[in-house]
């Protein structure tokens, strides 16, 4: 999703290709279409379409995903404002 971009070069969004198992969820999962399966092993093509939304990390069976909710995660930042930053999450069921 090239035309959706909050700030660029933050995303905490990795990938441990080692342990990646090619079940491609992340790619079913994520709404920007960041993540995508090359050959047996995920692979992050649009790290900047990141918004941080953790569907990829909460989805991936073995945890070869790894994001932490942050700047890019729009509901995470608005649950900093109205609950503080020690009671927000992004892995919350109405959150993203």
């Amino acid at each position: 999703m090239k035309d959706f971009r909050y700030l660029t070069d933050v995303s905490t969004l990795a990938l441990d290709k080692e342990i990646c198992v090619g079940c491609g969820l992340c790619e079913t999962v994520c709404p920007h279409g960041v993540m995508r399966l090359n050959g047996k092993k995920a692979e992050i093509i649009d790290p900047d379409g990141c918004m941080e939304c953790g569907a990829c990390d909460t989805n991936c069976p073995v945890q070869a995903v790894r994001v932490t909710p942050g700047v890019g995660c729009a509901a995470y930042i608005i649950q900093t404002w109205i609950r503080g930053k020690e009671n927000a999450s992004c892995g919350d069921v109405n959150c993203c």
